[in-house]
């Protein structure tokens, strides 16, 4: 019954009488009356086969307001009421979600992705609960590294430093009936789990581990040490991924730190350049000592061969010494004045002797014979003219002090090859 009914404030009237609107609120016998009169009409059979006679008010007959017709309207509610009731216990559980089913608060069991129905409110209810969305935490910061929360941030070292660090934690469920049944407040949970497992992974360490080489360690630790604080409480979280996204000292420090960190970097740089100087020059000095060390072995060698085999040659002159002590002491002298005046081009006359000594020019006559040589290869066929050629020598010309000079150098020269080849 609406507000603009006109019906509304009457109080019993059917329709004649006094109409007195807005006088109150409204007749609730009378609108018994209207409903009893609207099921009638749509369940009563007998209108339809009713007077079709008389004007259209004999079509509906006064309705009495009887327990019969009250009954029949309120069972039919209370029907329609049941049937929304049990329809409200159907729900459904998308593919991301898992259901959990309680029955008076405890409970029931777990749904999986579909349409599901539960007995309706207030004997049992359910819950869904996202498994696979990845969820963030912040912590040091609120949605960009400018924004920072210094409470959150700052955190002692081992050496005693003060550093600012700024990380995110990624997190999912595996569990939704201990992430429903054992947590609260879930996101303080693991915000308040991960700021405990940093400052106590940053208070083991010391400064420069965690700014520089020691960052992706930091945040594997971590991880680690969270899933285990997580599992302990039984929260059914599962720990995805920790993101170092910033780690320095505080501001009121940066300017001297960075100088610190500038001379750790020059001495770095000193060291290694001294580090490839070393390397340079190391291996030259480790190469020039083995060579000295090889050409000082290899002398060594040679003059204990040399001794052995002047040893072995007096051994065996003595040997003949011994035999023939004049002839060896003559072979001795003469082998010494070959080698002696072999490359000289004096020639040595016995003064004493007497008779004419011709003396040719033995080592003119020599060299001009290797030069001929030489140039007739050079020439080919053709042959040297007179002027050219050197003038014979008669055999009966050379005194036989030279003869015999000459065959006894030949002897000699002769027996100097034989001791070599030998």
């Amino acid at each position: 019954m609406s507000l603009n009914d006109p019906q509304w404030g009457n109080r019993g009237n059917d329709g004649g009488g006094d109409k007195r609107p807005n006088q109150g609120p409204p007749d609730l016998e009378q609108l018994w009356r209207d409903l009893n009169r609207k099921l009638s009409g749509i369940f009563d059979k007998r209108r339809a086969g009713g007077n079709h006679g008389g004007d259209r008010g004999d079509l509906r007959p006064p309705i009495q307001f009887n327990n019969r017709f009250l009954g029949g309207g309120i069972g039919l509610l209370l029907a329609l009421v049941v049937v929304v009731w049990l329809a409200s216990g159907f729900y459904i559980v998308d593919a991301s979600q898992r259901g959990v089913v309680l029955e008076f608060g405890r409970y029931k069991e777990s749904t999986d992705p579909g349409l599901r129905w539960r007995l309706p409110y207030p004997i049992q209810a359910h819950e869904l609960v996202n498994i696979s969305g990845v969820r963030t935490i912040e912590i040091g910061y609120r949605g960009s590294e400018k924004n920072k929360v210094l409470k959150e941030a700052l955190m002692l070292t081992d050496d005693e430093n003060i550093i600012n660090i700024q990380f995110a934690v990624q997190w999912f469920l595996n569990d939704p009936v201990e992430y429903v049944f054992n947590n609260r407040h879930p996101d303080d949970a693991v915000m308040q789990v991960a700021e405990t497992a940093i400052r106590e992974i940053v208070g083991k360490n010391k400064m420069d581990f965690v700014l520089y080489e020691g960052r992706e360690q930091v945040a594997v630790n971590a991880a680690k040490l969270m899933q285990e604080i997580l599992d302990r409480y039984k929260t059914g979280i599962l720990i995805s991924k920790v993101t170092m996204q910033n780690a320095q000292p505080p501001e009121q420090v940066q300017a001297a730190f960075d100088d610190a960190v500038k001379a750790s970097q020059d001495r770095e740089r000193q060291k290694n350049e001294g580090q490839a100087y070393a390397n340079d020059v190391i291996p030259k000095a480790r190469g020039t000592s083995a060579r000295l060390l090889e050409e000082a072995e290899g002398y060594k060698k040679r003059v204990i061969a040399t001794a052995e085999g002047d040893g072995s040659r007096f051994r065996q002159i003595y040997t003949e010494y011994a035999k023939a002590p004049e002839v060896t002491r003559s072979r001795m002298y003469l082998d010494t004045m070959q080698q002696v005046y072999a490359g000289t081009s004096k020639v040595l006359i016995d003064a004493r002797g007497q008779g004419n000594l011709l003396y040719l020019p033995l080592d003119k006559l020599l060299q001009a014979a290797g030069a001929a040589t030489a140039a007739a290869p050079a020439a080919g066929s053709q042959e040297l003219p007179a002027a050219a050629r050197p003038a014979p020598v008669a055999s009966s010309e050379v005194p036989p002090q030279v003869v015999e000079k000459n065959e006894t150098r030949s002897r000699e020269t002769l027996r100097q090859r034989d001791r070599e080849s030998r």
